[in-house]
């Protein structure tokens, strides 16, 4: 994986609460291999009309959030089913991380475990932030994970937790398995101290 230290990006508002998995990744594309760019299919029915052709209408798809990297959104943002396919598709659309006043408890755990950061700030200052965004869209965030800070368009800077393990991963840009073989000389090391059968 991709380390995660320090990112200043454009940041996409989604003012709405309760954005489920279903509408970041469609039921009818699970059953693609992982190989697959799951980024074709982040928001698919909002971002596509049924021909194929963009929905100009949809905030991924006008200009200052093409290539936006941060999501920010209202309350249980991600909640619905565990499908990790909406990571997936966040991912490699280009996203690494999202702040929002929730997440679906799934989806933060998921999230985490394929280098993407689930950022949760209070309410009040989540609004704050999509007003900002809102006012100058193309606006960007900086997120400063050694620091576990978020700082706003404004220059405020919001501090939030993330799990030790977590953020060592994330900086080291290791996965679970990248890990454990991060651990081999320790474990060969214990292996060779255990007493053989028949010894």
């Amino acid at each position: 994986m991709e380390p995660f230290v320090r990112l200043e990006a454009v940041a996409l508002p989604i003012a709405r609460p309760n954005v489920d998995t279903d509408q970041i990744v469609p039921a009818r594309y699970l059953q693609k291999p992982r190989s697959d760019d799951f980024g074709r299919y982040l928001f698919r029915d909002a971002r596509f009309r049924a021909d194929g052709s963009e929905q100009p209408d949809f905030i991924l798809n006008r200009a200052p959030y093409r290539d936006a990297r941060i999501v920010v959104a209202e309350r249980n943002f991600a909640c619905g089913s565990s499908r990790e396919h909406a990571v997936w598709a966040l991912h490699d659309y280009g996203f690494r991380a999202a702040i929002a006043p929730s997440f679906g408890d799934i989806f933060a755990s998921n999230a985490l475990k394929n280098g993407f950061l689930p950022i949760v700030l209070p309410a009040p200052v989540v609004t704050a932030l999509l007003g900002q965004l809102a006012a100058q869209p193309g606006a960007r965030l900086t997120i400063d994970l050694p620091a576990q800070n978020v700082v706003a368009p404004d220059g405020s800077v919001h501090p939030f937790d993330v799990d030790p393990f977590a953020k060592h991963c994330l900086l080291e840009g290791l996965d679970e398995i990248d890990y454990t073989l991060s651990l081999l000389p320790a474990i060969e090391a214990y292996e060779a101290r255990l007493p053989r059968e028949g010894a």
